[in-house]
């Protein structure tokens, strides 16, 4: 263990389960539902409602072998592809072959998605897919359907939830072992302000970290909390360095920070074009399936173009819809553009590559175990090996289904004892020092410049002394008289998330000197697959430092089991 933990009070309150599940989104109300279902005491923790997450947001849906022709191998051809040679085969394997029932299983849970004439569930394509194979709701509303069947469930199963509760670490017992969660409640209610959930399984599936970057289509609560919770408590993480920049995101000006509007790749499945601003279709030539090539493929050219016209954004034209399509077919996102003056069955929509995705996350095994015992990891949160270097399209809420499942069932067959955790009921370790909120934008700037779209060696240098200095002046107002220490708060204890997680980014960035996937080096713009493919696990050494180890193969290592 690392003996780190955020500066925080001890709990005031403490509730016992058998599981606490930290997050509520398609991974982490699929485990909590399994669990339940398999007689386990399950407690749901989330940052805000249970409707919150990523998941309410996924327009364009969920990908698996279900139409006919298709099948689980041609399905793993293209995750393979799309991840650039570090995709780890067993577990793309397990996603492909186990992810039909497990959509058979989420529209048993109550999810409905849309229909054919004929009654089958109606597909659709997007970006590195070879097969109509998604699977959506409500045209472009999928994510919003699945959260409300899982929500419903959750509810109609009287699981015990805690809503608005920032979870601060990991608790342990004498062994190491986990022993549950430290958490911050805000607002009454039964529980107030920081407490403890005593659980001898933790499954964090707490979603993405988008917000260490100044544009984002995550929402505001995705600031990396899990991920940084996991490196706290000695957990390794992966592939961190391969965030995905979703290569149609709506530009709202070059200054627009925050949480910015998504316009689906389903749109350009059902026959959108790229232009610049003279109408030319600049995908085509750069890869055979021109607008459809995986993200990281439509976001460099994108970009390659904005660089060449000198320009801030460029179109996506579908034109051609027609009224009917659009508000048939992409309601919400036609919606969004007319809220924001654009009318895209009239005129082409301006878009721009922002971040999206973490590829990477806490380092699990097909079970879900991390390298800590008894705390597991699902979902955006976890980097189980399916994506590599960069996640094919409506793959997540597929891996979310399918791992979470996984999880639930590995808990259950070896239902650990309840464990009381070492000394006082809080997480071990010495205090990180807290950052004050307003460093919040100095590091989602230094990120976007520095560790964006496009990186360099001098860029991601920049990037690292920029945050260490960061860290050092909290450490400085830490150990100084008291004058300038920042009080413990959710808002403190958000940035001082993102700064770890940059960090760690960061590190992983500068190692990693080859353009692969969604990491694009301007430096080295080529792919080195003598010494590339391998993976960049780190952990955060006593000292708060982040260690990078260099795996010797594409294949993940053995995690430590948990039981």
């Amino acid at each position: 263990m690392t003996g780190i933990r955020l500066t925080a009070p001890a709990p005031g309150w403490a509730i016992d389960a058998d599981v606490v599940v930290v997050g509520s989104g398609v991974a982490g109300l699929t485990a909590a539902l399994r669990c339940a279902a398999a007689g386990l005491d399950t407690v749901v923790v989330t940052k805000a409602r249970l409707d919150d997450g990523s998941t309410r947001w996924a327009q364009g849906g969920i990908a698996a072998a279900l139409g006919e022709g298709d099948t689980p191998e041609q399905h793993l051809d293209d995750t393979l592809v799309a991840g650039a040679g570090l995709c780890d085969e067993e577990a793309v394997r397990t996603l492909v072959t186990e992810g039909p029932d497990a959509v058979r299983r989420l529209i048993t849970t109550g999810a409905h998605f849309d229909t054919t004439d004929s009654g089958a569930i109606a597909l659709t394509r997007e970006g590195g897919h070879h097969r109509r194979r998604i699977a959506h709701a409500g045209g472009d509303a999928t994510g919003a359907e699945i959260s409300r069947a899982l929500v419903e469930a959750v509810r109609e199963a009287a699981l015990h939830t805690i809503e608005n509760a920032l979870v601060l670490d990991l608790l342990t017992d004498a062994e190491g072992r986990t022993a549950g969660v430290s958490l911050h409640v805000m607002g009454e209610g039964q529980h107030d302000g920081v407490g403890a959930v005593r659980a001898p399984s933790v499954v964090l599936a707490t979603g993405g970290m988008g917000q260490v970057f100044s544009a984002t289509t995550n929402p505001s609560v995705s600031t990396g909390d899990g991920v940084a919770l996991a490196l706290r408590a000695g957990a390794e993480v992966s592939d961190l360095e391969f965030v995905q920049f979703h290569p149609t995101v709506l530009f709202l000006g070059a200054d627009s920070e925050g949480q910015q509007p998504l316009v689906s790749e389903a749109v350009r499945g059902e026959g959108a074009h790229l232009v610049d601003a003279d109408g030319v279709r600049f995908m085509l030539g750069q890869h055979e399936l021109a607008e459809l090539a995986p993200r990281d493929i439509v976001a460099k050219g994108i970009t390659r173009r904005m660089h060449e016209k000198g320009a801030e954004h460029m179109y996506l034209d579908a034109r051609h819809f027609g009224a009917a399509m659009w508000e048939q077919r992409f309601p919400t996102i036609l919606a969004a553009c007319r809220s924001h003056g654009i009318d895209p069955v009239t005129e082409p929509i301006p878009v721009a590559p922002a971040a999206h995705y973490a590829s990477g996350g806490v380092r699990t095994d097909l079970r879900g175990r991390t390298t800590v015992p008894g705390l597991y990891a699902c979902g955006e949160v976890a980097c189980t090996g399916v994506h590599g270097a960069n996640r094919l399209a409506s793959n997540s809420l597929l891996e979310g289904l399918v791992f979470a499942e996984r999880i639930a069932a590995d808990i259950a067959e070896v239902r650990p004892p309840r464990t009381e955790p070492a000394g006082a009921p809080r997480a071990a370790g010495d205090p990180v020092p807290l950052l004050a909120p307003e460093a919040r934008t100095a590091i989602q700037r230094t990120m976007t410049r520095g560790a964006g779209v496009l990186r360099s060696a001098d860029s991601l240098a920049a990037a690292a002394e920029e945050l260490e200095t960061l860290h050092r002046e909290a450490a400085a107002d830490a150990a100084g008289d008291g004058a300038k220490a920042v009080v413990p708060g959710v808002d403190a204890w958000e940035v001082t998330n993102l700064l770890l997680v940059s960090r760690v980014l960061v590190a992983a960035a500068r190692e990693r000197e080859e353009t692969r996937g969604c990491h694009w080096r301007e430096d080295r713009p080529d792919r080195d697959d003598a010494h590339g493919r391998r993976h960049l696990v780190v952990r955060i050494a006593p000292d708060r430092t982040p260690v990078v180890h260099r795996t010797e193969t594409a294949a993940f290592p053995p995690v430590r089991p948990s039981d």
